[in-house]
């Protein structure tokens, strides 16, 4: 027993091979996370969509603004009538007039537009949490797509590792059928498993594609490789180890919340401006202006100037109830938004705690299945043992190898949602940044 642990079986060596050729291929042309994520930045519809409603919000705050600043008009006219008169007989004339008015405001007193300026004010804020919120999903979309490829990509070799390995056992089955060691049963049964390794290779080679265009389109580029992990895998712990930290932190600056919250803050500056609807309002207002009048029956030929400057004073008394309509269906509207915060921060409450229990089970998973890869290398070498001193059938080297390579493939997908889930416990918190994305980085092969 101890010789034939000392010397690799051939199936292991062939598993090996596969894996190691599959792995290194692309590496000549890999492209790091934090590259693709750059270009999906510059690609993506969705986040491209984001970033442009935030610029645009900013152009509303300008013009808010401007509600409350010195305002200046000009205008201008021309005129000329054809006058006759019958009284006195042929007593025909015309009259031309040439005006001009430049005419000032400046708002004093004003709380409806000084509402109006808070609100889209608050407006930039909730479009910043829009933004945020599209660049969080970005950062998990491009980080879905890219460990998808690789899970595919190593689901693809473990599939041909173990159908190199059973295509061994097949050729042995066959060769000890010739010289009487075996029965024809066993023949049929490494068949029947290589059989149905080739459909799964075909899937897994379908599958492979299919991410492979996912990735593509999600970039904007073709032919996309992402780089493997770093050998041997060493995984981040889950830190803070306490779920109420990080739930604490979602609560304080998740963009889920803030959006929310800020929400609640324009409903009730709409009450202010509901109330303000009620209130007198004050302007400084001005006007300078020229007439020049001309022809025979203008009163007073030649040019008059006027200027004027006063203040003006305008306020509300009687609206048929509309305002405290208004004024009422605001105050339910705030209530409503004071709901839709509550509603958030429970909801955000809940995914921080779903999403830190799931990464907790993932660790659990990834030490649980690299004990199981241990035990099922040993397993299969006894069973490989055991079938050449005639103690074991060739289906249990079958199924032993198809225990191995399946266990192979969970584990690097555990290892792959380990990662994935980290970013969506982070983004759950509100903390996802494009900066996580170098520590993912560093995980990988340069």
């Amino acid at each position: 027993m101890p010789e034939s642990r000392r010397e690799t079986p051939p199936f292991l060596r062939l598993a090996s091979l596969a894996c190691a050729l599959l792995a290194l291929a692309p590496a000549a042309k890999a492209q790091s996370l934090k590259e693709l994520y750059e270009a999906a930045r510059g690609y993506d519809a969705t986040y491209l969509s984001a970033k442009a409603l935030h610029d645009s919000a900013r152009h509303r705050v300008d013009q808010s603004e401007a509600l409350l600043k010195p305002s200046a008009s000009l205008t201008a006219s021309a005129t000329t009538a054809q006058i006759d008169l019958p009284i006195p007989r042929n007593s025909t004339g015309s009259n031309n007039t040439l005006a001009g008015t430049l005419s000032g405001r400046y708002p004093l007193v004003n709380r409806s537009s000084e509402a109006t300026i808070a609100q889209a004010r608050k407006s930039l804020e909730v479009s910043q949490a829009d933004l945020d919120t599209a660049e969080q999903d970005l950062i998990v979309r491009v980080s879905q797509a890219y460990f998808d490829v690789l899970a595919s990509r190593d689901a693809l070799a473990t599939t041909q590792a173990g159908k190199a390995a059973i295509t061994e056992q097949l050729a042995s089955a066959k060769r000890n059928f010739e010289v009487g060691t075996a029965t024809i049963t066993d023949a049929r049964e490494a068949q029947a498993a290589f059989d149905r390794a080739s459909a799964a290779e075909i899937a897994a080679e379908n599958d492979l594609r299919t991410k492979q265009v996912a990735l593509d389109q999600l970039v904007g580029r073709r032919g996309v490789s992402p780089s493997q992990l770093r050998v041997p895998v060493a995984l981040p712990p889950v830190a803070p180890a306490d779920a109420e930290a990080w739930v604490g932190a979602a609560e304080q600056q998740h963009p889920t919340i803030r959006r929310a919250r800020v929400g609640l803050d324009v409903a009730r500056l709409e009450t202010a401006k509901a109330r303000a609807a009620e209130k007198y309002t004050l302007d400084a207002v001005g006007a300078v202006g020229a007439t020049h009048a001309t022809g025979h029956f203008a009163s007073t030929p030649g040019t008059s100037k006027t200027a004027s400057i006063g203040l003006q004073f305008s306020m509300p008394l009687y609206t048929a109830g509309a305002t405290q309509s208004r004024i009422q269906e605001t105050l339910v509207l705030e209530e409503k938004a004071r709901q839709d915060h509550e509603a958030a921060r429970r909801g955000v409450t809940q995914g921080t705690r779903v999403a830190f229990l799931g990464l907790q089970s993932l660790h659990a998973q990834v030490k649980a299945l690299e004990a199981a890869e241990a035990s099922s290398k040993l397993a299969l070498e006894a069973t490989q043992l055991g079938y050449k001193v005639g103690v074991r059938v060739n289906l249990d080297v079958l199924n032993a190898q198809s225990q191995l390579f399946q266990t192979q493939r969970d584990l690097a997908k555990a290892r792959y949602d380990v990662i994935v889930t980290g970013l969506r416990l982070r983004q759950a918190a509100g903390q996802l940044a494009a900066g996580d994305i170098d520590a993912v980085s560093r995980l990988l092969a340069p």
